[in-house]
C-alpha cells in the first residue's frame, strides 16, 4: 500500500473514532440529559464522520486500488496527492475549530473552501488512472 494511503486510511479512521465518540456522546445524554450543550457538536460529528472518515477513506483507498500506470511513476502525481491530504486535512481541522471556537467562526468558509479543492486535487491524479477494462 502506497504511504500516501496508508496516512490518508489512518487519518480517516482517527477521525472515525473521534466522530463516533462524540455521537456516543450525544446518544448517552440523549437518555440522562446531562447538558444541553452537547447537542451543539452535531455540526461537528457530521464534519469529522462524514468528510473526514468517509471521503478521506474513500479517497485514500481509491488511491491505493485504481489501477497503476506501467511505468514510473506508477500511482501518478503523488505530491499533488500529498496536497490534496495535507489541503483536505487543513480543511477539517478549519471546520472544527470554527464549529467549536466562536472566535474562529470566520475560518468555516475558508475550510470549506479548502475541502473542495483538496478533493478536486486528488480527483486531477486519480483521474487518469481510471480507464476502460484492458486498455
Amino acid at each position: 500500500m502506497p504511504r500516501l494511503s496508508v496516512w490518508m486510511v489512518r487519518t480517516a479512521l482517527l477521525h472515525l473514532g473521534v466522530g463516533v465518540t462524540i455521537g456516543a456522546l450525544m446518544l448517552w445524554n440523549k437518555g440522562s440529559l446531562f447538558d444541553l450543550r452537547i447537542w451543539l457538536l452535531v455540526s461537528t460529528h457530521l464534519e469529522l464522520l462524514i468528510v473526514g472518515w468517509l471521503i478521506q477513506f474513500a479517497l485514500g483507498v481509491a488511491f491505493w486500488i485504481l489501477p497503476r500506470f506501467t511505468q514510473e511513476p506508477r500511482y501518478g502525481n503523488v505530491r499533488r496527492g500529498w496536497l490534496g491530504y495535507i489541503l483536505l486535512n487543513t480543511g477539517i481541522i478549519l471546520v472544527v475549530m470554527s464549529l467549536l471556537i466562536a472566535a474562529f467562526i470566520q475560518l468555516q468558509p475558508l475550510g470549506h473552501f479548502l475541502e473542495v479543492i483538496a478533493a478536486s486535487v486528488l480527483a486531477s491524479v486519480l483521474w487518469p488512472r481510471v480507464k476502460a477494462f484492458g486498455v
